[in-house]
């Protein structure tokens, strides 16, 4: 028996068992209820929100409330899209003080410089699955066999879903195994699951028609919510670019550099994040991509493969500030997952990609918002201010606050 609570320790609730329950507030409200009596914990906050319990059916099970996320507003941001030219203010939700001010601060630098071009070059998403042979004569007979297959494969995946549309199969051997790249176009969703329903209906067919002994529908070989090489390399989601260049005299009156030492930072840091074997190079994509993911209802462990990019600085030839990011593998969408839900929905809103049609403005918007955070950190770091800054903004103790604190907190201000 349990100590604190009277239960049999490994007791199952009738409230938690294994079949995904959701039920009415007053359901939820009596699960909330067991797990507070069960923990000793108060709930109150957690059961204090906006959430219409039957709407999170397929996002969650064993529902007891909502985690709150302090959300803040960055801008003005203006993104030059391939779609429209605007102004957008960027919703971030996140705990890490200084960071929606870092971000506004490479926003408004950026606007005034004329704004930030972005561009979706891929979009796309992918999974990997793979294909067991007894040795290396049959799986390369798998191999030389696939094309000839493709167009009854493409019948058999999409006929899985209305959204999802098999692009094209990529295999690679490895020994006696062959791992299939299966691309699709999965329109504004996410749609990792849509791929994966679409996919293990095609491997299925696929064994009837191969010396395969086995698949596995899901190997982690498209670094779906991991970091790496094939990340890197992109077709993990939307690739997308963004650029901008900003005037020298606008650089040093509001970040207190010069190009050239925005250019040496970034030598001295790419130097050692290569000797920490890092994929790519990047001052803190991840930091705005998670804060963008929070708020938009975003599949958050995605930042994984989302942050794997690289950020470039150089000199215009009248002496400027060039700097542009590639994100190779975003992966983002504006249906289905969590989109629809209340606060993400809004946010979407806020940003104009609410819904359909909303994914490739989003994903641009993305880019130019981790175009604008990388800016910042990087004169931050330039600058030595990155400390300061951090001490000002990041403190959530103000009776510590001393007139130093205050005083690096009006040294790092930017003034819009």
């Amino acid at each position: 028996m349990s100590q604190r609570t009277g239960h049999t320790v490994g007791s199952v609730s009738p409230t938690l068992d294994l079949v995904p329950r959701l039920g009415s507030p007053g359901d939820v409200a009596q699960r909330r209820k067991w797990v507070a009596e069960r923990t000793d914990t108060a709930l109150g906050h957690v059961g204090h929100h906006s959430l219409d319990t039957e709407s999170v059916r397929g996002n969650i099970e064993n529902l007891i409330g909502a985690a709150q996320t302090p959300l803040g507003i960055a801008g003005p941001l203006l993104v030059k899209g391939e779609s429209s030219e605007r102004v957008h203010y960027v919703p971030l939700a996140t705990t890490e003080g200084a960071l929606v001010r870092s971000f506004e601060r490479g926003m408004v630098v950026l606007t005034r410089s004329g704004g930030v071009t972005s561009r979706v070059i891929i979009d796309e998403n992918s999974i990997t699955p793979v294909f067991g042979f007894d040795g290396i004569v049959a799986a390369s007979s798998f191999v030389q066999t696939l094309p000839d297959l493709f167009d009854d494969v493409r019948m058999v995946a999409e006929a899985t879903t209305r959204h999802g549309k098999l692009v094209r199969l990529e295999p690679r051997l490895i020994g006696r195994d062959v791992y299939v790249r299966f691309v699709y176009h999965t329109a504004d969703a996410h749609g990792m699951n849509m791929i994966m329903r679409a996919t293990d209906a095609a491997c299925r067919w696929l064994m009837t028609r191969a010396a395969a002994r086995r698949y596995y529908v899901i190997t982690g070989a498209c670094s779906e919510k991991r970091s790496g090489g094939t990340a890197l390399a992109g077709g993990k989601g939307k690739t997308v670019v963004a650029e901008a260049i900003v005037p020298a005299f606008l650089l040093k009156q509001y970040l207190r550099v010069t190009p050239i030492m925005m250019l040496d930072m970034w030598h001295r840091t790419m130097l050692g994040q290569a000797a920490a074997n890092v994929a790519g190079y990047n001052g803190h994509l991840a930091n705005g991509l998670t804060a963008l993911f929070i708020a938009c209802g975003q599949d958050v462990a995605n930042v994984a493969n989302a942050a794997t990019g690289l950020t470039a600085f150089d000199l215009t030839v009248g002496g400027d500030l060039y700097i542009n990011v590639t994100l190779p593998s975003l992966t983002v969408g504006t249906v289905g997952g969590g989109t629809h839900l209340a606060t993400s929905h809004e946010c979407l809103g806020m940003l104009g990609c609410a819904g359909t049609g909303g994914a490739r403005r989003f994903a641009e918007i993305a880019a130019a918002t981790v175009l604008a955070g990388e800016l910042s950190m990087g004169a931050a770091i330039a600058s030595g201010e990155m400390a300061a800054a951090h001490e000002a903004y990041g403190r959530n103790r103000p009776e510590e606050r001393n007139p130093v604190h205050r005083a690096a907190a009006a040294e790092v201000e930017v003034r819009v």
